[in-house]
C-alpha cells in the first residue's frame, strides 16, 4: 500500500463529538469514519485491522472444530415468540422493521433461535451430534446511549459461535474447550495478562451465572472484583454473600478493578431447542432434548479495546498481531532515495511483509508524525545519506529508539 494511493487522510484535529480515546485515535488516522452515534465504517487501515482480529478469532474457533456459517440479518418474527424473545418488554433493544405488505421482521441481534431454526433440518440422530457452528457477522442493537467510541455501539462486529450436545455432561465439556480457546484468542492480542473469564448474569440468555471475559481498562463500564490468584473475577451485579459461597471466592481476596467486557459465554440448556421443537433420537429411539452453550466475542469492540490500551501521546501503537502492516516505509530525499526505497518495497513485498510506503511529496517531519499516529511497529526509512551508508533507520513504534542497520541486519530483524 502506497500512502500516495490511499484515499484516506490523517488529521491533527481531535474530533469534538468524540471523548473516547480509541475513537479519536481511529478517525484521527484514519482507519474508521463516523457515521452517527454508535455507527461507524471502517477504511482500508481500519478493514486490515478488523480482518487481522477476525483472523485469530476464526483460527481458534476452527481449532476446537467450529464450522463457520453466515445466517441473515433479518429474522422472522414467530421463531421469536417461540421463545418469548420478540416482546420489547422481555428484549428492550431490538431494530425491528417490515416488509411492504406489513410483516414484521427483527434485525439481528443475537442468533440462537436462527441457529437451532436451521439446525432443525439436519439433527434427528445423536450420530448427529455433537458440534460447534459459528458465524463473524454484523450484528445490531438499539442500544440508548452508544458512547466510548467502539466500544459501544449500536452496529457492530461480532463472532457468535453455539454448542450443541447430547448431554449435559457433553456440554460442559464442550463449554470449558470454548473457554479456553477464548484464552488463546486474548493471548494473541496481547490482551491475556490483563483479560479476566468474570462470573455475571445471565441475561435474556439463561438462568445460571454467564461468564464474561473482561479486559481491566479505567474506561470499562463494568466494576469487577478479581482474584488475582485465582485469575477470575465476578461482576459487581451479582456481588453477594452467597453467591461469593456458590463461586468459593473471599470477599477478602478481591479487588475492585474497571473493566471492558471483550466476550462472553452462556450455558443455554435446553431452552432455545425445546421451545423450536428440536430433538435428537438416543440410541434406544427414544426422543431427547439438545443442550446448548453460545459464545460471543465483540470483534470490533476489540479493535476498540487494543487501540485504546496500545497507544500513547503520538498515536496508536499497534501489536504486530493485528497491525495493517508490519513496516512503515519512509522515503525522504532525491533520486537515489526514491530508487532505493521502491526496490525496499518490492523486496519486502516479495518476502511476504505488508508495507505501508509513505511515497508522499511532503516534509520529512510530516510523514515521521503520520507513522506515529497510524502506528504501525516498524518504521523504515530510506534517505540520501543513508543509501550513501549503506544503511537504513529501523525504528519500533513501541520504544521509539532509532539504529541504523544495513540491509542483512534489517531483514533479520524483520523475520
Amino acid at each position: 500500500m502506497r500512502l500516495s494511493q490511499l484515499f484516506t487522510k490523517t488529521s491533527k484535529n481531535v474530533p469534538a463529538d468524540e471523548t473516547a480515546k480509541n475513537a479519536q485515535l481511529l478517525i484521527q488516522a484514519g482507519f474508521i469514519h463516523k457515521e452517527m452515534a454508535g455507527v461507524y465504517a471502517y477504511m482500508p487501515l481500519g478493514f486490515r485491522v478488523l480482518e487481522n482480529i477476525k483472523k485469530i478469532v476464526r483460527e481458534e474457533m476452527n481449532a476446537v472444530g467450529g464450522q463457520e456459517v453466515m445466517m441473515t440479518t433479518l429474522q422472522p418474527r414467530d421463531i421469536w415468540e417461540k421463545t418469548d424473545r420478540w416482546d420489547d418488554k422481555k428484549v428492550d433493544n431490538w431494530f425491528k422493521t417490515k416488509l411492504a405488505n406489513g410483516t414484521e421482521l427483527g434485525v439481528g441481534l443475537t442468533h440462537e433461535e436462527p441457529i437451532v431454526d436451521a439446525s432443525g433440518n439436519y439433527v434427528h440422530s445423536y450420530k448427529d451430534l455433537p458440534f460447534y457452528t459459528y458465524q463473524i457477522a454484523n450484528k445490531f442493537r438499539n442500544e440508548l446511549r452508544a458512547k466510548s467510541g467502539l466500544l459501544r455501539g449500536r452496529e457492530f462486529l461480532m463472532k457468535d459461535m453455539y454448542s450443541l450436545a447430547r448431554s449435559q455432561e457433553e456440554h460442559e465439556q464442550m463449554y470449558e474447550r470454548a473457554v479456553e480457546a477464548y484464552y488463546k484468542v486474548y493471548d494473541r492480542l496481547g490482551l491475556g495478562e490483563i483479560t479476566y473469564r468474570t462470573y455475571a448474569e445471565g441475561g435474556i440468555f439463561t438462568s445460571r451465572f454467564s461468564d464474561e471475559f473482561q479486559t481491566l481498562s479505567d474506561v470499562g463500564e463494568d466494576t469487577i472484583f478479581v482474584d488475582e490468584a485465582k485469575k477470575v473475577a465476578i461482576n459487581e451485579e451479582i456481588m453477594t454473600d452467597e453467591n461469593l459461597q456458590k463461586l468459593g471466592l473471599n470477599r477478602s481476596d478481591l479487588v475492585q478493578k474497571r473493566g471492558v467486557e471483550v466476550g462472553n459465554t452462556f450455558h443455554l440448556e435446553s431452552k432455545y431447542t425445546d421451545a423450536l421443537d428440536v430433538y435428537y433420537a438416543d440410541e434406544q429411539g427414544e426422543q431427547q432434548s439438545i443442550v446448548m452453550g453460545c459464545y460471543g466475542i465483540g470483534v470490533s469492540r476489540l479493535m476498540g479495546v487494543v487501540a485504546e490500551l496500545f497507544s500513547d501521546d503520538k498515536g496508536l501503537v499497534w501489536p504486530e498481531a493485528v497491525a495493517p502492516a508490519k513496516v512503515y516505509l519512509v522515503r525522504i530525499g532525491g533520486d537515489d532515495a526514491v530508487k532505493h526505497a521502491d526496490e525496499l518495497y518490492k523486496e519486502l513485498k516479495g518476502n511476504g511483509i505488508e508495507v505501508l510506503y509513505d511515497d508522499r511529496d511532503e516534509r520529512p517531519g510530516v510523514k515521521f508524525a503520520d507513522s506515529e499516529l497510524i502506528g504501525i511497529p516498524f518504521r523504515v526509512t530510506v534517505s540520501d545519506r543513508l543509501v550513501e551508508a549503506e544503511k537504513y533507520e529501523f525504528t519500533p513504534r513501541k520504544s521509539g529508539e532509532t539504529v541504523e542497520l544495513t540491509r542483512s541486519e534489517l531483514f533479520a530483524k524483520l523475520n
